[in-house]
């Protein structure tokens, strides 16, 4: 099968092929900026920083396997709350964000994962606060790259539990 848009990213690329296979109504947006944080995504795409589904990646330290929270980007992951769902963590850096996940950060998608050496995807966690809104946004494997949903199509497209994990 030929690849729909050889000039855009791997990372970008990968996603779009997994909302395809998941039939998901949207494909990604390339957007004219590289937004690497949650405000400057919400400030190219003209909508509410809470909007933005951030992908937050922890390092489990029971087996080093990532745990990815995908959440508000008004919201910070409370970890105390995190760890009764995963036991110990430890913070990821760059580096362990790229082989577990396949994305660098700023592009971290909540699917299409590719990790390095055959390691299993991320644990994934959806946090409740994300449906507050009608819409939400996420990353598609690139700073440049999101697509939208609605939370509940998050949770499916992803098959991640909605649980509650962030600060009061």
């Amino acid at each position: 099968m030929q690849d729909p848009d050889p000039i855009r990213p791997e990372g970008f690329r990968r996603v779009s092929a997994a909302l395809r296979a998941k039939r998901h109504q949207h494909q990604p947006v390339w957007l004219e900026v590289a937004a690497r944080t949650s405000q400057e995504a919400a400030d190219a795409l003209g909508v509410s920083l809470g909007q933005i589904a951030k992908s937050v990646v922890f390092k489990r330290k029971t087996d080093l396997a990532a745990v990815l929270v995908i959440t508000s980007g008004d919201r910070r992951v409370d970890e105390k709350k995190l760890k009764q769902h995963t036991g110990p963590l430890g913070r990821a850096d760059a580096d362990y964000v790229k082989a577990s996940t396949g994305f660098s950060i700023g592009g971290v998608s909540p699917l299409g994962f590719s990790p390095a050496d055959g390691a299993g995807p991320p644990q994934l966690f959806v946090d409740r606060e994300l449906f507050r809104f009608e819409t939400i946004w996420a990353a598609a494997g690139h700073p440049n790259g999101v697509f939208c949903m609605t939370p509940e199509q998050l949770a499916s497209l992803t098959g991640a539990p909605v649980i509650d994990v962030v600060q009061a």
